[in-house]
């Protein structure tokens, strides 16, 4: 699951983009913050950005994990000729693998699986802390031209029996900054860790 959607978002962000459908509308979002009460974090989406979270999680088999939030900077359809900045969270269980007991484990296979598509590793995955949450992080990114170049950032973490993962997608190193400043921790310590 978390290998879908990752690759998914990256198809969606950095393919060739072809015009929306006939009759199509948009459901842009207004200032708003995504909530998410059972592993205690939120993310304040930018204003005016598509939410496609509906459309991705019909795609899933949710005993296999779940699209919690997919929002875009545009219609992932419409043409632009510049990085369709993204937003993706999901959650998948975790798997009986023994070989798979840490947040860190899950970046091997992400890492593989992004490197696949083309992307480069952008240094050694490493640990943050966002509001006293540790996460693990992995960058990529990826030259479309001369002048674009894509950047993706996962972000993931083991809570309640799950993998959590957050994915940005941005131009730059600064534009992934800026979107993972607007996740935030509701709980110094996340309820099920």
């Amino acid at each position: 699951m978390l290998k879908h959607v990752i690759l998914l978002c990256l198809t969606l962000a950095a393919s060739a983009q072809t015009k929306p459908a006939p009759g199509s509308r948009p459901e842009a979002t207004a200032d708003t913050t995504y909530r998410n009460a059972s592993f205690a974090f939120r993310f304040r989406i930018p204003y005016g950005w598509v939410d496609r979270t509906k459309e991705m999680q019909s795609d899933f088999d949710v005993a296999k994990g779940e699209v919690l939030l997919a929002v875009f900077e545009r219609p992932p359809q419409a043409a632009g000729d510049s990085v369709n900045f993204a937003v993706v969270i999901a959650d998948e269980p975790v798997p009986a693998d023994p070989a798979l007991k840490t947040a860190a484990d899950y970046l091997g296979p992400l890492t593989e699986m992004t490197t696949a598509k083309g992307f480069k590793a952008e240094g050694d995955p490493s640990e943050v802390t966002i509001d006293s949450r540790r996460l693990v992080r992995a960058d990529f990114s990826k030259a479309l031209s001369e002048k674009v170049t894509i950047h993706q950032t996962t972000l993931v973490m083991l809570a309640k029996g799950k993998i959590v993962s957050f994915t940005f997608i941005a131009d730059s190193a600064e534009g992934i900054d800026d979107l993972i400043e607007r996740l935030q921790f509701s709980f110094a310590k996340m309820p099920g860790k």
